[in-house]
């Protein structure tokens, strides 16, 4: 093994990239059993993951008045995974181009050797350690069975979408809008909408209700004979008891009574 120790570089590299390739891969497996066992329980999941698919779900649900293809609705999500910056589908191919850089790595170190006057068997550890690192690639991507997790994930929200979730949404708008009512909860957007909204909604048509025709007071002219008068409670005074109210045409009429006689 002093080869190693010749080309520290090359095979530090190699290493690393074998290591790295084999901890993605096993790292992703254990994430989609994670989401998997947390699908047994998608009420009170703590997965953030999980956590947006329901949201995406309901959103969906309420602005399009249900979901006719909910595989395709999983499906897109499933591809859409992602653990910050990189997303699952991403790591995956990353832990194979590792793998394949790490079986590079081992063909330079083995040209170098030879280049160097190293005979066969000096050069042949780089040659076990590549065929090393590609089995138990290979052995660990088996037994770890992405493609099986992510279709047993589908499988799973598929199931709880389709079969748990979907037919209490409507059950659920019917409860909301029977106890608040259709101004108190928005169907479209599957909220309630503010105490103020709702006040300045109601509040807003009070002033339109309450606006009359403008009309003038006039004391009787002529041969109009005056009302008797009630006692007013609230201003303290004596009114009279029918006041007559004319809109501005019989105002004008009026005058033209008043200057012509």
């Amino acid at each position: 093994m002093s080869i190693f120790a010749e080309y520290k570089v090359t095979a530090g590299c190699m290493f690393a990239c074998i290591v790295l390739s084999i901890f993605v891969r096993v790292f992703l497996g254990a994430l989609y059993s994670h989401m998997i066992k947390e699908t047994d329980n998608m009420a009170t999941t703590n997965n953030k993951l999980l956590k947006q698919c329901k949201i995406k779900f309901s959103n969906c649900y309420e602005m399009n008045d249900g979901i006719s293809n909910i595989p395709v609705f999983v499906d897109k999500f499933i591809n859409r995974l992602s653990l910050g910056i990189f997303s699952f589908e991403m790591l995956y191919h990353l832990s194979g181009q590792l793998m394949l850089l790490s079986v590079l790595l081992s063909g330079i170190g083995i040209c170098r050797s030879i280049m160097d006057g190293h005979t066969l068997g000096a050069i042949l550890p780089f040659y076990i350690i590549s065929f090393a690192g590609l089995y138990l690639y290979f052995s660990v991507s088996t037994v770890v069975d992405i493609g099986g997790k992510k279709k047993a994930l589908r499988i799973h929200l598929v199931d709880y979408l389709e079969n748990h979730l979907s037919p209490r949404m409507h059950v659920t708008r019917q409860d909301m809008e029977r106890l608040y009512g259709n101004e108190g909860y928005d169907s479209e957007r599957g909220a309630f909408r503010s105490s103020r909204k709702r006040s300045g909604a109601t509040g807003s048509r009070e002033p339109e209700n309450k606006k009359a025709r403008k009309t003038v007071e006039l004391m009787p002219i002529g041969n109009r004979s005056i009302e008797p008068e009630k006692y007013d409670e609230e201003s303290k005074d004596m009114i009279p008891e029918n006041i007559s109210s004319v809109t501005a045409e019989e105002l004008e009429a009026l005058l033209k009574e008043i200057l012509t006689g």
